[in-house]
């Protein structure tokens, strides 16, 4: 994982847990062919643009992947059958089949456990507590189906940033914007929430934005900048209902 430290008194915490398609040479792409070691079932694209832009529009700490999450996706808890996947959409992953329990805790240690001590770490050094906001990107065509849905505010049973985005998102854009969509907490992606936001009574969103809005550096940055203002205002106004605010993104 890496970090990039902002300001400790940034509104926000911005989490990028699949910014990289990376995967130890040790580990022989996981039996993969390039491609698809290269593709959506490794990695995020454009989500770590976005969260970069984000962290910088808000001076915000960021933290994010730098393994891909089919090595161990750390948007999973270590007992989740999905953290080491053996199959992600049509692909089998070879290198993940049959693994020993001291080859599973081995990935544990190594990638899971230095996450999950940053995020402590960085939820701790700040004051005021932030608001943690994950940052994800999903397929236009997920196992043969087209998703219409280009934006989606997700959220588990802490509704509150999600429902202040919600209410404001057309004075931000005209994209396709859905609650928990294409993913929801019956999914099993809620685990960054649900172990770090949750239980400290956090605020929090994730988000997830269709890739093919993502593909050139002017793409990125119309959304980023378009997400800093919904979220600037969202911010406010769960601190002051009557105040809304574009951030400077």
């Amino acid at each position: 994982m890496a970090v990039s430290r902002g300001n400790k008194s940034a509104p926000v915490l911005f989490v990028c847990e699949h910014a990289s398609p990376y995967i130890p040479e040790d580990l022989n792409r996981l039996g993969l062919d390039e491609a698809a070691a290269a593709g959506h079932i490794a990695w995020d694209p454009g989500a770590e643009t976005i969260t970069r832009h984000l962290s910088q529009a808000f001076d915000a700490s960021a933290v994010t992947g730098t393994v891909s999450r089919l090595v161990y996706d750390v948007n999973r808890a270590p007992d989740a059958v999905d953290a080491i996947p053996t199959r992600s959409e049509i692909f089998d992953i070879p290198g993940n089949t049959n693994l020993s329990p001291e080859q599973i805790s081995e990935r544990i240690e190594r990638y899971y456990r230095p996450f999950e001590r940053a995020m402590r770490e960085e939820i701790e050094r700040h004051r005021p507590a932030p608001a943690l906001v994950t940052i994800h990107s999903f397929t236009p065509v997920y196992n043969g189906k087209a998703r219409k849905v280009e934006l989606g505010i997700l959220h588990d049973e802490d509704t509150r940033l999600a429902d202040a985005m919600l209410s404001n998102a057309h004075a931000f854009t005209d994209l396709d914007i859905r609650r928990n969509s294409p993913y929801g907490p019956e999914h099993g992606v809620m685990h960054t929430l649900r172990t770090h936001a949750l239980p400290r009574g956090l605020l929090n969103v994730m988000i997830e934005i269709r890739s093919d809005l993502l593909k050139t550096p002017g793409q990125c940055q119309s959304i980023a900048n378009m997400l800093g203002g919904l979220l600037g205002s969202a911010l406010l106004a769960c601190s002051d209902p009557s105040q809304s605010i574009r951030a400077n993104a």
